[in-house]
């Protein structure tokens, strides 16, 4: 089979295969695999030795809040006191 993509979407490929250090074709291979190989077999059920993990291994990632924060976003740092003053200011608002 062979897919004639327009400029942009070669384009896009491009870059996003050069951001994740792979080539477009590679890229694209693995990319109709998990879209449409998955929606093939989810009609199958799951082994009886399936982990969680093996059913959630294509949804499971890092994100790195560097990418939108400068320095990241440390969001799990003093949660609990980031909980706390957040309940504080509700209740100052009348929120709670």
């Amino acid at each position: 089979m062979i897919i004639t993509l327009t400029p942009e979407i070669e384009n896009a490929l491009t870059q996003c295969a050069d951001k994740e250090g792979t080539t477009p074709e590679k890229l694209a291979l693995e990319t109709l695999r998990k879209r449409f190989l998955s929606y093939v077999t989810a009609s199958v059920p799951p082994a009886e030795n399936m982990t969680l993990y093996d059913f959630l291994k294509d949804h499971i990632g890092v994100i790195s809040s560097s990418e939108h924060v400068p320095g990241g976003a440390r969001m799990s740092e003093n949660t609990g006191k980031k909980f706390a003053a957040g309940m504080i200011r509700k209740r100052e608002q009348g929120r709670l």
